[in-house]
């Protein structure tokens, strides 16, 4: 009888010990193991995208910015047009151009390094740029008057920031891929950037020439969408092959 209970009490402590760790029993089993994580993309296999951004007719002219609220702008910048038409030939430049659709399940190596944009001139330069989720955005007041630094995401958590003094440096980063991320100075209304922030490695912005590449992507179908602050966006399907160069080109009118 003795040996009997204390079977029968092991039995107990082990089917207690069993429903405690989740296991046996219809919705008692284990929590599911995650899924494993995509390959790494190997470069041998890579492709590129390179292209070229128009403008349809002539290119409005940039509009005058009229900097005579703070003595120090009015006196030191030397560039006084407004940055958002910008081109030559029929080129157009600060267009953000980038892989929109067709690296889901890649995964990459972190970006490494800072990127800047500076207060210079009372103006933000650059006029457009892109950087990576998670890697460090550095602004710079490189002016000797106060400047503030407001950005207006929608995905992203709002800063708005001061540098009164010439020199001052302070460090941002973004947790979650947004194109684009408006920038502004509450002090000198004319100050205007835009960031793309990405996931991916697979950006460019187009100088004056219209010209930009996408080098070392993973071989696939891509949606490359080309963004002009005052244009709006334009997309284009692709195909990358290893070793291969593809073409793209957008036109844009007003």
């Amino acid at each position: 009888m003795q040996q009997r209970n204390l079977w029968t009490a092991l039995s107990i402590l082990a089917l207690a010990t069993t429903v405690a760790c989740g296991g046996g029993g219809e919705g008692g089993g284990d929590a599911p193991a995650a899924a494993p994580a995509a390959p790494a993309f190997d470069p041998a296999t890579a492709g590129n995208v390179s292209g070229m951004v128009m403008f349809d007719g002539e290119l409005p002219a940039g509009e005058e910015l009229m900097m005579n609220s703070d003595p120090v702008c009015a006196m030191s910048a030397t560039n006084k047009t407004s940055d958002t038409f910008v081109g030559s030939d029929g080129h157009l430049g600060n267009v953000f151009v980038y892989v929109k659709e067709g690296l889901e399940g890649q995964r990459f190596p972190p970006a490494s390094g800072n990127v800047e944009l500076n207060q210079q001139g009372c103006r933000y330069t650059p006029h457009v740029m892109g950087i990576r989720v998670g890697q460090t955005l550095t602004i710079t007041n490189s002016d000797p008057t106060l400047h503030n630094i407001h950005a207006s995401p929608s995905a992203n958590d709002e800063f708005n920031m001061g540098q009164p003094i010439q020199g001052m440096t302070f460090e941002r980063t973004f947790d979650t891929a947004e194109v684009m991320v408006p920038f502004k100075c509450d002090v000198h209304g004319w100050m205007n950037a835009y960031i793309g922030v990405l996931d991916h490695p697979y950006f460019a912005i187009t100088g004056t020439d219209g010209m930009f590449d996408l080098n070392a992507l993973p071989p696939g179908d891509y949606v490359i969408e080309a963004w002009h602050e005052s244009l709006g966006t334009q997309t284009q399907n692709v195909t990358v092959a290893t070793g291969q160069t593809a073409d793209v080109s957008f036109t844009f009118a007003q």
